[in-house]
């Protein structure tokens, strides 16, 4: 059945309102300059890189103290990976 027309032209009316509030708000919301994106990228870097790097640092502590060759290393850089990643996808979808 076909609507009447006072509330097609309700419906009208707002589907053009919120096309308004999404180019208003387009406007508004500038895109990131480079700097800013490189800036981005340098933390989700930091985010990954550094508990690998702790991985190692304990990792190589560990094996240095018991003698156990890589014994701690290799499994603490792939918790370190799993944080990292971990951390860098919850900063990702923060944004």
């Amino acid at each position: 059945m076909i609507a009447p027309l006072d509330q097609r032209n309700h419906k009208l009316e707002d589907a053009a309102r919120v096309a308004a509030g999404r180019a208003r708000r387009a406007r508004e919301d500038r895109e990131p300059t480079t700097a800013t994106r490189l800036g981005q990228i340098g933390v989700l870097g930091w985010a990954i890189v550094a508990p690998i790097l702790l991985g190692v640092v304990v990792g190589r502590f560990l094996d240095a103290a018991f003698r156990t060759g890589i014994f701690f290393t290799a499994p603490l850089i792939m918790l370190g990976a799993a944080a990292g990643m971990w951390t860098a996808w919850r900063w990702m979808h923060r944004q």
